[in-house]
């Protein structure tokens, strides 16, 4: 379907906003702190699905200081080790290699209160649809199998509402595991289409509409959910290789509480491995998504739709993309600044003032 802006509005072009910066100043911020396998307070769906109330511990990164060895290690192995990548990881390096380089060593920036305002309507839209109950987690396991449960809660509500919100995903892109929430799917309810829609809504301070840069990030954003959701439904998940890679036991026995709310959902299952049994079932009754993605941007403060950019799914496009990204986390390659078409960026980069590119340029 062709881009359409609401109500035949039209709004005029900003080259960045100040609270979608800071959207992707949370996403570098979210891709330092948080693991997927979150050690925070979280909670399920009840429509329903769950999170750890409390888990083991899992330090910030700056925490713990990479190691001293001869040669240095690449990214990758100092920040994820053991861990996958973030789609956030991949959209934040695409916005700029070294401002991700700078978060990873630096620290993540603060949180300000147009960060909070974007995270607290994205919690409001799930509010919408989902119920989130407390569930105690007690291994890394154990935060794996509420995870699966939270996508077979989320997939079964998409096939009988139409719609699920923060649905997680898991895959290997490239050989490396990734792994993402998708902000929103759609069920097409006419009858015409099986195929779901993924959907992301972001939010603006200022009624004006993205920049192309903005837009190209958005587009790698959902391109990759995108893959990782049909990938999960079309291919065998990768079960060894998840164990090992993660170092989980596949015959932990899961505490009572754990059992409890997953009995609660109708299944029954005693270990870990009962659990992906489950998850891989459900995979391989879903149909893939759609070819064509949905961006949405709204007016932070009322709401207001200002502009809905539909485009198609590129999976050549994706493909370069995450391997030039890759390279900058696996070392193969320094982190590179950004184009000079997009130097803007910089003024709204907390680092600008440490940044090597900015220093030759304020020289010259």
């Amino acid at each position: 379907m062709p881009s359409s802006h609401s109500a035949g509005q039209e709004f005029p072009v900003e080259v960045v906003s100040d609270e979608e910066m800071a959207l992707i100043e949370a996403a570098l911020a979210l891709a330092t702190a948080r693991p997927f396998l979150s050690s925070a307070r979280c909670a399920a769906p009840l429509s329903r699905a769950a999170c750890s109330a409390a888990g083991p511990a899992a330090g910030d990164i700056e925490d713990s200081p990479p190691p001293h060895t001869p040669q240095r290690r690449s990214l990758l192995a100092r920040f994820r080790e053991r861990r996958a990548l973030a789609v956030t990881d991949i959209t934040a390096t695409e916005w700029c290699d070294k401002q991700m380089e700078f978060v990873l060593e630096q620290g993540r920036p603060e949180r300000t209160e147009a960060m909070k305002a974007g995270s607290d309507r994205h919690a409001q839209l799930e509010k919408e649809v989902i119920e989130r109950v407390d569930v105690a987690i007690r291994s890394a396991e154990e935060l794996w199998a509420v995870k699966f449960m939270n996508f077979i809660v989320g997939t079964n509500q998409l096939l009988f509402d139409g719609i699920t919100r923060e649905l997680p995903v898991i895959g290997v892109i490239e050989g490396s595991w990734m792994v993402g929430v998708i902000d929103e799917i759609r069920m097409p309810m006419d009858g015409v289409s099986s195929h779901p829609i993924l959907v992301d809504t972001k939010t603006r301070s200022k009624p004006t509409v993205p920049s192309e840069a903005q837009k190209r990030n958005g587009r790698l954003q959902l391109m990759c959910y995108k893959y990782l959701w049909d990938n999960l439904i079309t291919e065998i998940f990768p079960a060894e290789y998840f164990f090992s890679y993660f170092d989980l036991n596949p015959n932990y026995l899961l505490s009572d509480d754990v059992k409890c709310y997953i009995s609660s959902l109708g299944f029954h299952a005693k270990t870990f491995e009962d659990v992906l049994k489950y998850f891989k079932v459900t995979c391989h009754t879903l149909p893939q998504s759609r070819k064509h993605l949905l961006l949405r941007y709204e007016l932070q403060a009322d709401h207001s739709l200002l502009e809905e950019y539909q485009f198609p799914y590129d999976a050549m496009w994706l493909k370069n993309q995450i391997q030039e990204t890759l390279g900058f986390w696996m070392g193969a390659r320094e982190a590179k600044f950004v184009i000079e078409e997009e130097r803007w960026k910089c003024h709204f980069c907390k680092f600008a003032s440490n940044c090597p590119k900015m220093a030759s340029t304020t020289r010259c």
